[in-house]
């Protein structure tokens, strides 16, 4: 599932049927290659939750087993939710300094959030980087392992 087709999705609360935010981010762990969580605007019970605190992502709506999930990112979270942490719009790199574009798009496993691959390039020439090449994340470019 892409990032670009879960942002705006709707939270639902499965406990009240009640919408209770909407996609705003994801919180990307480079160590693990896999979406930690998501974060939310428009809630007032936190702004983000646990990728395994999510009760399923579907194709309408995220959802959660009751707000108490939903927390202000702290921890392991808060270090995944800083600018620097971020990989929409940074330059991949490869470990051997080859410039593969920007970071246009990511590609998740819904089940796991494990990242499948880093969509990259212009428009006209988009490329995936597969998401088990992902080396780190740093303030200005992600790194990946060189094919």
């Amino acid at each position: 599932m892409l990032y670009s087709d879960l942002k705006g999705r709707k939270l639902v609360d499965t406990t009240s049927a009640d919408t209770v935010g909407k996609v705003d981010g994801f919180l990307l762990d480079p160590a693990g290659r896999t979406v930690a969580g998501l974060e939310f605007k428009k809630t007032d019970h936190g702004s983000a939750v646990a990728w395994e605190d999510l009760a399923s992502v579907g194709a309408d709506a995220v959802t959660v087993a009751g707000t108490d999930v939903l927390v202000d990112p702290e921890g392991r979270l808060a270090d995944l939710a800083t600018k620097d942490a971020q990989v929409l719009k940074k330059r991949v790199l490869t470990d051997a300094g080859e410039d593969l574009g920007a970071v246009h798009d990511i590609d998740i496993d819904p089940q796991s959030g494990a990242l499948l691959e880093l969509i990259v390039g212009e428009k006209k020439q988009r490329h995936s980087v597969a998401g088990s090449r992902l080396l780190g994340v740093g303030s200005y470019a992600v790194v990946v392992k060189a094919e």
